[in-house]
């Protein structure tokens, strides 16, 4: 599985990425939504994953008139806001949320794999990681 991690700061972003990483999942860092709408097309991730401050604070309408990006689903995640706190499931396309002190790799994992794009109508088998990313092994 790939994700791309998205934040306000390279600091946190890459912070998702090692979190994750942990999970078995291949991740590329991106700062701000610009950057992660001319990341995506490319990566081509089975998820993003966005800082739930960030989706906060501005509109998803370009991402979801976007035919290269509309199929990818946008899951936040916050380390402060709790989950009975996060209000952008209803107002956004958002397909989920994740509070990451209390989340270990493994549920981590299992979420963004049930959330994972489908595609050609059907869920893919694990994917290889991408070319250049450091190696992971899948967990079973």
């Amino acid at each position: 599985m790939r994700v791309v991690c998205v934040s306000r700061h390279r600091y946190l972003s890459e912070h998702l990425c090692r979190f994750f990483e942990q999970a078995g999942i291949a991740t590329v860092p991106s700062v701000g939504i610009d950057e992660a709408i001319a990341l995506v097309p490319a990566a081509d991730p089975d998820a993003v994953i966005c800082e739930y401050d960030l989706l906060a604070t501005i509109p998803l309408a370009r991402w979801e008139q976007n035919a290269d990006l509309a199929d990818v689903p946008i899951i936040a995640v916050s380390l402060t806001r709790h989950p009975g706190e996060a209000h952008l499931l209803d107002v956004n396309g958002i397909a989920g949320f994740l509070y990451l002190p209390t989340l270990d790799p493994e549920d981590a994992r299992r979420v963004l794999a049930a959330a994972r794009r489908k595609r050609g109508g059907i869920m893919p088998p694990a994917v290889p990681p991408w070319p250049g990313s450091t190696p992971v092994t899948q967990p079973r």
